[in-house]
Parts: structure tokens; C-alpha cells; sequence
């Protein structure tokens, strides 16, 4: 997808103001509302904006440990119902086959290393988990960057 400065001071600025209506936008950045609307739509449509919910923060509902999990899968077993597996448990908040030593990659979250344990359990539930491997996060700088990056692309066009 093609996107120039425009775009990317719209998005900027609805990353920043996430509950700004468009009318406003249109007045802080110079061009007219159905130019905003228009650029959103063509952004939304192409799949460069995923979502327009609320970012929610686990910590401030009750899930103040986070966890990144590596799962080894046995081989030959495929990764699609593992995926399914994980997505009906509700602390796992984010699932990726990925290339090296473990094969899928999640993100959990729970209430205390304990629920943390139980969450793991649910997950070697599973029979085709042969190893898991969890690293606790002690510190988040950043998550779900990509904002840098769309800016970059708008400078930038391939």
C-alpha cells in the first residue's frame, strides 16, 4: 500500500488522540473532513489499520504478570489446532509460528507466578507441546510499535 505524509499525520495523530472525531482532525491538520475521512477508509480497506478498538492493559484489570512462552511442537502434529487450542484460553494474548529452536511463540498474561503456572498447565494440555520454555517480563519499554515504522514508509515510499 502506498502512503505519503498525509497518512501518516493522520494516524499519528489518532494514535495519540484515539477518541478525536474526524471533523477535529480535519481542523488540526488543514484539509478537509471528507479528506480524512477518505484517507482512514483507504487505510482501514487496505489492512494498514487493523482496528479501531481500545488498547487494553492487562495490568489495570487484575493480570500484573506477564510471560513470553516458547512452545516446541512434535513433529509432524502441524500448528493450526495448536493455534486454535490457544486462542480459546484467555490469558494467551498473542500466538506466532516461528523458525528456530521452539516453533510457536506466545505472549500470557495472569494474575501471579502461581496463575502463571496454571496458565502454562492449560497449555501442555495440549498433546502436541513436547517443550515449553517461559520468560517473565520484568519491564516493558515499548509493545505494539509500528507507528515509527508507517511514518518511515510515508518518507520513504518503496
Amino acid at each position: 500500500m502506498k502512503i505519503d505524509t498525509t497518512d501518516a499525520k493522520i494516524v499519528r495523530l489518532f494514535t495519540e488522540h484515539p477518541r478525536m472525531s474526524v471533523l477535529e482532525a480535519s481542523r488540526q491538520l488543514g484539509v478537509a473532513r471528507a479528506t480524512v475521512q477518505a484517507r482512514l477508509d483507504k487505510l482501514i480497506d487496505g489492512g494498514a489499520i487493523s482496528s479501531l478498538s481500545p488498547r487494553l492493559d492487562p495490568t489495570k484489570f487484575g493480570y500484573s504478570v506477564s510471560a513470553f512462552v516458547s512452545v516446541r511442537v512434535e513433529q509432524g502434529a502441524g500448528h493450526a489446532n495448536l493455534g486454535e487450542f490457544l486462542a480459546g484460553i484467555p490469558e494467551v494474548t498473542e500466538v506466532h509460528t516461528v523458525s528456530g529452536d521452539f516453533d510457536v511463540f506466545c505472549r500470557v498474561v495472569a494474575t501471579s507466578n502461581a496463575d502463571l503456572q496454571r496458565v502454562l498447565d492449560r497449555i501442555a494440555a495440549h498433546p502436541t507441546p513436547v517443550r515449553t520454555s517461559s520468560s517473565l517480563v520484568l519491564t516493558t519499554h515499548f509493545e505494539n510499535r509500528a507507528l515509527p515504522a508507517f511514518e518511515a514508509a510515508a518518507e520513504h515510499p518503496a
